[in-house]
């Protein structure tokens, strides 16, 4: 089961999360095991992640949170899909 949690624009709380595909203080890009998830903001920061349960807190300005399909592994990465 997969959850988001956004608190006040200044914490968000993600579960299910398999992985980190890209990141900087803009963008965060996390392979979820459903999908993928791209966070836009500001002065963004992976806090904690932990791989094995799944779970990632991510401080900063969040300005949006899009989800993205699930990737096959013959069509390259998530973030390549977004930038075309």
């Amino acid at each position: 089961m997969h959850s988001l949690m956004i608190e006040d624009r200044k914490q968000i709380t993600i579960t299910d999360v398999a992985d980190v595909e890209s990141f900087d203080e803009e963008a965060i890009l996390l392979s979820l095991h459903s999908g993928g998830l791209l966070l836009k903001g500001q002065d963004l920061h992976i806090q904690k992640l932990d791989i094995e349960e799944g779970k990632a807190i991510i401080t900063g300005t969040v300005n949006s949170a899009a989800y993205t399909a699930k990737r096959e592994k013959s069509e390259g990465g998530l973030l390549k899909k977004l930038l075309k």
